[in-house]
Parts: C-alpha cells; sequence; structure tokens
C-alpha cells in the first residue's frame, strides 16, 4: 500500500512539474511575442513620425510661397 502512495505522490509531482513547464515556456512565448510587437509597432510609428515631419515641411514651405504671392502680386483674401 505505500507503494501505491509513492507512486500517486510521484505521478502528481510529475504532472506538477510539467504544468509549470508549460506555464514557464507559455510566459517565455508571451514576452517574446509582445517584444516584436513593440519592435514593429515602433518602426511604423517612426515612420509615421517622418511623414509627418515631411508634410509639416512642405506645408510650411507652401505657405511661405503663398504669403510671398501675396505681397508680390497685392493678392488679398
Amino acid at each position: 500500500m505505500p507503494e501505491k502512495t509513492l507512486e500517486k505522490t510521484a505521478s502528481f509531482a510529475v504532472n506538477i512539474s510539467k504544468l509549470a513547464v508549460i506555464f514557464y515556456l507559455g510566459l517565455v512565448e508571451v514576452f517574446k511575442i509582445g517584444i516584436l510587437i513593440r519592435e514593429k509597432l515602433g518602426a511604423y510609428f517612426d515612420e509615421l513620425r517622418l511623414s509627418r515631419e515631411w508634410a509639416e515641411e512642405a506645408y510650411a514651405i507652401l505657405k511661405k510661397r503663398l504669403e510671398e504671392q501675396k505681397v508680390a502680386g497685392g493678392i488679398e483674401n
């Protein structure tokens, strides 16, 4: 009878160990995915920031040219 109890206890310990390993590996994968998403979004937002800066510069240039044309041609709004 003690052998069966020992066997059940060992089986329980093995199952708990398996569960702990599965949980750990799952957490590792979640963190890997999070890091990859952060990298991808970081690159995407950098690209958006550059596009926005370019658009702001282009708008400033066009606005300046329009002001110059208004002054040179006497255009009133």
